[in-house]
């Protein structure tokens, strides 16, 4: 090692004794160059070849091969060609070049700044420490890199690059990365790309019904139907991506430009899933409700089951987006690998925080699959009667007869017990109890309620139940109970009303229908020279006699 070095001591002592002065056809050095660290030559190269400024650009270049007449106006053209192959295939990491005027420490004399493609191999761009004319070292590029610009310039430049303005190459945003006509240009790509993706959506989708009119499936026009809008943005995607490679950007803004070009075809594939989900759902749902002779029960157990999964597919579509667009930035998957190498750690802790919501998440899906709910079932549940309005992964929510909103979590329908009154089927026998006299005629009451609910109550009577029986008796009267059908739990409570209403002004007008209180008074015999106003007869002293309720008299 301390071989190569002294060699390379040496050598660089031998530079000013071969007679060839630095660039000695460029004359003075503007006191603006500084080249006296690699940092400090490659910072200045690309500030003086980006400002397009003739006069500096040749001294950050060894041209001391080139006849001192000729190297003037060939190191303006090469430096050039060199910035434009460098700004397109080799971005400086500032980080990685030395900023001591000795360079690196491994190899003194020469500072690798990257390699470009070049055929088949790969060539070093790189600095060369040399003595400056006024005997002062300073760090150029080398003379190898220089006689490849031409060829390297070839391979990845283009000769219209040479002939447009100058003013076309400014940089109109202070520090930014891009040209004016890069900007230009992908300002261009983008009208015209929008223009050309909404026509090759509309042949693509004009393509697609043409062939889905064939089938007789249906599912197709579901996928044309979600593809509406989606297909738009992921062509759109593509012809960013590929079109963008003409305008020869910089490898950060090509990046940037792939970056967005995969995200928006992630968000247009998650957006095309959601609403596929959402359309094959109600296609599904419309299938089996248009099937004659479908069960109501078999449609809403569907409705619940595809409500419940698509929840689920919705969920899974958010995570993995989000994922696939965060895994995109090398910082986010750094951070993936270090919180994968304590997976364990972090999964018994999530698990033991998170465990309440996992369960909730589990009871949701236990939920649709065993379903003691369904969507528009007929529920009691708190003390609340209503109807099932939604099923979520974590809450169901009940839509209670006065329209309030009952939000229950998922895990109550499976650890409390409820009353599901359309969990078979939702017909439903009603009840209507009358406290009537002793003396009201029953069969009476029996033909009446058939009146009722053949002529007032025809609407609403499933023409399937109906009865009268007495039920049960006190000491006053006795408790007649009605018997009616109907096809669902609201057509029942309107039916039980109207015929509770109905029966109630049928016994008002029957002489003995409603309640009487009845009481007896007992009286002792009294002398007839004293007669009681609530003596029946005088001649019949101590006969038990009718009094007014609760009149006793001794």
């Amino acid at each position: 090692m301390m071989h190569r070095y002294l060699v390379l001591f040496f050598l660089f002592l031998l530079v000013p004794t071969t007679g060839l002065a630095l660039n000695e056809g460029l004359g003075k050095t503007p006191p603006e160059v500084d080249r006296r660290t690699p940092t400090a030559t490659v910072s200045g190269f690309l500030e003086a070849t980006h400002a397009r400024d003739v006069e500096r650009m040749p001294h950050y270049l060894w041209l001391s091969h080139l006849p001192p007449e000729k190297q003037r106006v060939e190191g303006a053209r090469l430096a050039k060609r060199l910035m434009f192959v460098v700004d397109r295939k080799l971005w400086f990491d500032f980080s990685h070049i030395s900023q001591e005027p000795d360079g690196d420490p491994a190899d003194p004399l020469y500072d690798t700044l990257g390699q470009v493609p070049l055929g088949r191999g790969m060539r070093d761009i790189r600095l060369r420490k040399v003595k400056g004319p006024d005997g002062h070292p300073v760090w150029v590029f080398s003379e190898d890199t220089v006689r490849a610009i031409d060829a390297l310039f070839a391979e990845h430049g283009s000769p219209l690059m040479e002939k447009l303005p100058p003013m076309l190459f400014v940089r109109p945003f202070g520090m930014g990365v891009l040209e004016l006509w890069q900007w230009l240009g992908l300002a261009l790509l983008l009208s015209v790309g929008v223009l050309a993706c909404k026509g090759l959506e509309s042949l693509a989708l004009r393509i697609a019904i043409r062939a889905a009119s064939l089938t007789k499936a249906g599912w197709d026009d579901q996928v044309i139907s979600a593809g509406r809008g989606p297909l738009r943005f992921v062509i759109l995607s593509f012809v960013a991506a590929g079109s963008t490679r003409l305008l020869l950007l910089p490898p950060p803004a090509q990046r940037a430009v792939d970056v967005l070009a995969r995200s928006l075809a992630i968000v247009s594939v998650a957006w095309f899933v959601l609403r596929f989900v959402k359309l094959a759902a109600r296609f599904i749902e419309q299938k089996v409700a248009s099937q004659t002779g479908a069960d109501e029960g078999r449609v809403r157990g569907l409705r619940t089951q595809l409500a419940v999964l698509r929840h689920v597919v919705v969920v899974a579509t958010y995570v993995i987006a989000a994922s696939l667009l965060l895994l995109q930035f090398e910082q986010v998957r750094n951070v993936g690998v270090s919180l994968l190498a304590s997976a364990g750690i972090a999964g018994l802790v999530l698990g033991l925080a998170a465990q309440k919501s996992i369960s909730t998440l589990l009871a949701g899906i236990q939920l649709s699959i065993t379903q003691p709910v369904r969507i528009g079932d007929t529920v009691i549940v708190e003390g609340e009667w209503g109807w099932i309005e939604e099923i979520s992964l974590t809450y169901v929510v009940v839509k209670v007869w006065d329209l309030r909103r009952l939000v229950i979590p998922m895990a109550h329908f499976l650890e409390k017990p409820f009353q599901n009154w359309s969990k078979v089927s939702p017909e439903l026998l009603g009840t209507i109890e009358l406290f009537a006299d002793y003396r009201t005629d029953v069969e009476a009451v029996r033909a009446e309620l058939k009146r009722i609910v053949e002529n007032e109550g025809k609407h609403l009577w499933d023409g399937k139940v109906q009865g009268v029986q007495v039920t049960g008796c006190s000491e006053r009267t006795m408790t007649v109970r009605a018997l009616i059908s109907a096809a669902d739990s609201g057509k029942q409570w309107d039916l039980r009303c109207l015929v509770r209403e109905k029966l109630i002004a049928w016994l008002q007008k029957q002489p003995h229908g409603l309640p009487m209180m009845r009481a007896e008074a007992s009286l002792p015999a009294v002398s007839p020279l004293s007669p009681s106003p609530f003596t029946a007869s005088p001649a019949h002293p101590g006969e038990n006699v009718v009094a007014a309720p609760g009149v006793r008299r001794e």
